[in-house]
């Protein structure tokens, strides 16, 4: 007796689960990076020491490399699934957009600036005062931390649904 067996696979798509691991990838290291890190160096008492600016320009330096190189691949996934799958829907190519703009103002913008206004160039002066424009650039910094963790969460739910 001869007996059919069938098998049933599902297909998923390799671009969808490197969406997946580099959005849940980056957007883990944010947190850690902006709730475990910088508020640890901030409570020790490390804001106060004169190579703060320059130890916060290199780990932001470096992060935000890493950060671009993940907005690129997910707007890359993005366009890919987009083009693979016609339900694929315009709001994911506008949210991981939005994210590749996130990344270029942190990296362009927000850290060179934050990075002069903390440099203490007058070794005479020992004020530990923090700039009022230190406050505002911060301010930014955390709308678009906040706007990016929204984008990011929005669309690793989508990959998920998905998946």
């Amino acid at each position: 007796m001869n007996t059919i067996s069938s098998r049933v696979e599902f297909k998923r798509s390799p671009m969808l689960t490197a969406l997946m691991l580099t959005l849940g990838f980056w957007l883990s290291a944010s947190l850690v990076l902006d709730w475990i890190i910088m508020p640890s160096l901030y409570f020790s008492g490390m804001m106060t020491q004169s190579g703060f600016a320059t130890a916060g320009y290199t780990i932001f330096w470096n992060f935000n490399r890493i950060e671009l190189l993940a907005a690129g691949l997910v707007l890359t996934g993005v366009l890919a699934l987009g083009n693979r799958q016609s339900e694929w829907h315009i709001g994911a190519i506008a949210l991981s957009a939005l994210l590749l703009a996130v990344c270029l103002l942190d990296t362009y913008f927000l850290t060179p600036q934050m990075s002069a206004i903390g440099l203490q160039l007058n070794l005479f002066q020992t004020s530990t005062e923090i700039p009022a424009n230190m406050n505002l650039l911060h301010g930014g910094y955390w709308m678009l931390e906040a706007a990016k963790l929204v984008a990011g969460g929005t669309l690793l739910r989508w990959c998920v649904k998905e998946f």
